[in-house]
């Protein structure tokens, strides 16, 4: 029998991402994917600035971007009668491009599903050699207290592992989910749609006008030229009626109706691969049964209208392993584990939601069948402006110490983004200096805790290397500012993160804050591991 403390069923970017964060964190696992190889059709391909910022923690943003496109080659949404034909309209993605203070040290990326998965399969098999199981097909599980026994079916026979706990990144056709009992709620079926992967040369019409994705809109044709590579290869994306077949959508007939989007009536089409399927807005009852979580599409399906699906998932995965790791390595109690629930289930649904609203406003969905296409809808004005879904979750858990401020008042959540470092939120992006580098704050988080303090905040720093070496809980400590640890160049982080010069601010490891204190206080080390025992963090 094979022992691991981790098994992750499931070998797509939220599977590979767990196993990159769990190395990460010291912990072994290992993965089971069914499909003997990595994804063939692009499926996603917007990777999202608050995702690209995980990648980064994790080691892996260059390879990322490496596989995908140049942002400068889409910088539009392009929506037209045909590629060739009259454009109905332009617009520039606000979540896309650089617009006043980024939100971000990092930009977005726009990385195929097919060229992305790769990337991550190969620094999770550096990081972890042999762990990662293609080809190897998870059959049945049981659980009791103390772990999960699991069968898998491989080249070589039926071997069982052995695990602490299992994670299920199987997708939307989850198998672990329903043998958990785990029911969804929402919309089964949205609409219906053919991804269809093909070659042809397109560069004339595009060149000059590069966009993430072309909409082709005019009566009774609804479909999408989505860019990979910009020049011959494309995803192309044939939206239907929910209540459609299938059936007449051969590699011939997928040829033409690209031709007619194209307005290119001889355009040479090679269609390399048809993926018919089923846009549904569900979400799982419960993320967790025992020992065993749900994550991504398992645990959240949506329509890809914004590109929310895979990002959800790499944050999902992202709030989870440190969790594991930190009960794992013995720095804190089990009860940790059930705020993943708590924080990522209540976000998955308003992301869930919001794709949805996305999808209705472009004309998608059972309301809109009977008008086969000849609804003016093109999309609300949010659609590719979402920065509240992208850096915009914020928790209400035992995992994080309430300080008594209120969230922000955004008069649009999806599309308005405010920085605060309110506990729960995602910690603001500041520029500071160490060594005279320019460094972001979220690059001095690392992979464990990180407490920040103003400059006058030595005892808070000092307080905060006691308490993780009496604890067992790894953090850094920093006091920022003209006199502090780290540069503080343009003056903005006290302000950024509402505190004054003796205040502090904890972040946990995946860039939530976890609490803040406004000012100094008598017995700095007493507070901090107060709230890491409210978190239940700590050994003893």
């Amino acid at each position: 029998m094979i022992e691991v403390p981790v098994l992750i069923v499931g070998g797509g970017p939220v599977g590979l991402t767990t196993s990159i964060l769990l190395s990460r964190y010291g912990v072994a696992s290992r993965v089971v994917e069914r499909h003997p190889s990595t994804a063939f059709h692009p499926k996603a391909r917007n990777i999202n600035m608050r995702t690209m910022e995980v990648f980064r923690q994790c080691g892996v943003e260059d390879a990322v971007r490496a596989a995908g496109l140049a942002i400068e080659r889409t910088v539009y949404l392009i929506w037209a009668e045909s590629l060739a034909g009259r454009e109905i309209e332009r617009r520039v993605p606000r979540r896309s491009n650089t617009f006043g203070d980024a939100p971000s040290a990092v930009r977005h990326c726009l990385c195929a599903q097919d060229d992305l998965e790769p990337a991550l399969r190969k620094y999770a098999e550096a990081l972890a050699p042999g762990t990662i199981a293609f080809g190897t097909e998870l059959t049945n599980f049981e659980q009791d207290a103390s772990g999960v026994t699991a069968t898998v079916r491989d080249a070589d026979g039926e071997p069982q592992i052995r695990a602490q706990y299992m994670i299920a990144a199987d997708g939307a056709r989850s198998r672990v989910r329903p043998a958990l009992g785990i029911p969804l709620h929402g919309m089964r079926e949205v609409y219906r749609s053919i991804n269809v992967l093909m070659s042809a040369d397109l560069e004339r019409w595009v060149k000059d006008r590069p966009a993430a994705i072309y909409l082709i809109q005019r009566p009774g044709l609804r479909c999408t030229f989505l860019t990979i590579n910009g020049v011959n290869r494309w995803g192309f994306l044939i939206n239907l009626p929910s209540d459609a077949s299938f059936e007449p959508y051969t590699p011939e007939h997928c040829a033409e109706v690209v031709r007619t989007a194209a307005g290119v009536p001889e355009l040479e089409v090679k269609i390399l691969g048809i993926d018919p399927w089923v846009a549904a807005a569900l979400v799982a009852e419960r993320f967790s049964a025992g020992r065993v979580f749900i994550a991504g599409d398992a645990a959240h399906e949506m329509p890809p209208t914004g590109g929310f699906g895979l990002n959800t998932g790499v944050q999902d995965a992202h709030n989870l392993a440190w969790k594991l790791a930190a009960v794992l390595k013995g720095w804190a109690r089990p009860e940790l584990l059930d705020t993943y629930d708590t924080e990522r289930r209540p976000w998955g649904q308003w992301v869930t939601d919001e794709a949805l609203a996305h999808a209705y406003s472009m004309g998608r969905g059972p309301q809109h069948d009977t008008a086969s296409g000849d609804s003016p809808a093109l999309a609300r004005p949010e659609f590719h402006s979402e920065l509240g879904v992208i850096f915009g979750a914020s928790y209400d858990s035992p995992a994080i110490i309430a300080d008594g401020t209120e969230r922000p008042v955004l008069e649009n959540p999806v599309a308005q983004y405010i920085p605060t470092a309110r506990p729960g939120a995602r910690a603001p992006h500041v520029w500071l200096q160490t060594n005279g580098h320019r460094t972001a704050t979220h690059d001095l988080i690392g992979m464990g805790f990180a407490l920040f303090a103003g400059e006058r905040g030595g005892p808070w720093r000092d307080a905060a290397r006691a308490v993780s070496a009496s604890l067992g809980v790894p953090m850094s400590a920093y006091t920022v500012g003209a006199e502090g640890d780290v540069g503080d160049p343009e003056g903005r982080w006290a302000a950024a993160y509402g505190v004054e010069k003796d205040g502090a601010v904890l972040v946990r490891p995946d860039g939530h804050v976890a609490w803040r204190e406004r000012s100094g206080v008598s017995d700095p080390a007493r507070e901090v591991e107060r709230a890491m025992r409210a978190m239940s963090l700590g050994r003893g």
